[in-house]
């Protein structure tokens, strides 16, 4: 049962542990000056909380979207790539989903990083664009077999009438190209069969034009600071389609400490 304590949703009889003697343990701070660019110090943040592996998933982040009214939808998913020249962070979908439909009206998205193990936040916010069909081609043929036939019988986010209706999909991707159905009795063969990208699902990159860093402090006092830059976009005006718009550089990033 959860019980509300002033802006905070603490499960009640739980050890309260966010004491001032225990957040003077973290004395992480920003750079200072900071960094004429956050990406390498974002990326340098992911790689540390890859290794320290004190998650299962270090990698995953939340992506918000969209509708062009402004109704808002958020879901987890795995960063595929943290671009730091380009400034932009990647991950795969289902083009037909609701975020890729989102994405097909509205090119924008933000996305959180957060490690409660190192006190650590990162949100990005950005212009997004489809990746070449030759990169999702090429990531996913690196993907399990498994997971390239659940590609396949997925159509993600539509409704669904029974799990049978699913498992028959499945099946049905499973003998188009001649491989077993996927099952943990076979989880580690490779079958020799080929199982190509389908069109409706791929990459995406998320070019920043705002990056904020995060740092927990002590006494709720964080370390926060925020970067922007103006990207240079063609093919489309925003919001439009995620697949139509395209960039063509960035303007020097400029940056300013926050308020925590």
């Amino acid at each position: 049962m959860l019980a509300f304590i002033g802006c905070e949703a603490r499960l009640q009889d739980w050890p309260v542990t966010d004491t001032i003697s225990a957040m003077e343990l973290f004395n992480d701070l920003l750079p200072d000056p900071l960094p004429a660019e956050p990406m390498a110090l974002a990326s340098a943040w992911l790689a540390t909380a890859l290794a320290a592996r004190q998650q299962p998933n270090p990698d995953a982040m939340i992506l918000a979207t969209a509708t062009t009214d402004g109704r808002p939808s958020a879901r987890v998913v795995l960063c595929k790539e943290f671009d730091v020249e380009n400034g932009r962070v990647s991950f795969v979908t289902n083009y037909d989903s609701r975020k890729g439909r989102e994405l097909a009206v509205n090119a924008r998205a933000a996305l959180v990083f957060h490690w409660d193990h190192s006190h650590r936040q990162i949100r990005i916010e950005g212009v997004v664009v489809k990746s070449p069909p030759a990169e999702s081609d090429e990531y996913f043929a690196s993907r399990n077999w498994q997971r390239r036939v659940g590609a396949w019988a997925s159509a993600q986010s539509r409704p669904l009438t029974s799990r049978e209706q699913l498992n028959a999909a499945v099946r049905a991707a499973a003998e188009k190209f001649g491989a077993p159905v996927p099952t943990l009795d076979n989880i580690n063969q490779a079958p020799a069969v080929d199982i190509p990208r389908p069109s409706f699902w791929g990459g995406f990159h998320v070019w920043a034009d705002a990056v904020e860093l995060w740092i927990e402090g002590a006494s709720r006092i964080h370390e926060r600071a925020r970067w922007t830059r103006e990207l240079t976009t063609s093919g489309g005006n925003l919001p439009g389609d995620a697949g139509s718009v395209s960039i063509t550089g960035g303007s020097p990033w400029s940056s300013t400490r926050l308020q925590p």
